[in-house]
């Protein structure tokens, strides 16, 4: 199984991504739509949701209710991502150490915090002319 988005930019910086039948503008610049590192930590939150459910089921937490997690993403002097902090709020009652095996588990699952490794890089090729 793949997973495939077509992204198109006709110029400047900013590009449009067919997802399915879903359409996003991501703007290099942040004018008129979320930047790269916008939608990146977007969906690293958003699936670090699903992950903390599941999460909190596994670990004896059947119902988080609500979450919001507030994602902050701090740049370097290259404005380059330097570290990811998330803060987390739930409207279960949750102890302090059940909520660490929650969120230990939740690492485990969300795909996006797998993904944001040191070996996975886009292998690439470029075709020119191709318009």
């Amino acid at each position: 199984m793949a997973k495939q988005v077509t992204t198109v930019s006709d110029e400047g910086y900013s590009a449009t991504n067919d997802i399915r039948e879903f359409e996003t503008t991501i703007d290099a610049n942040g004018d008129d739509a979320p930047d790269t590192l916008e939608a990146l930590l977007a969906a690293y939150g958003s699936c670090y949701v699903p992950a903390l459910r599941v999460g909190g089921q596994q670990r004896g937490a059947d119902d988080l209710g609500r979450i919001e997690i507030e994602t902050t993403g701090e740049l370097n002097d290259d404005d380059k991502l330097e570290s990811i902090q998330f803060d987390i709020r739930v409207a279960a009652d949750v102890d302090d150490d059940t909520g660490d095996e929650i969120l230990e588990r939740a690492f485990e699952l969300c795909k996006v915090h797998d993904a944001l490794k040191d070996s996975l890089h886009a292998d690439a090729n470029l075709d020119a002319n191709a318009f």
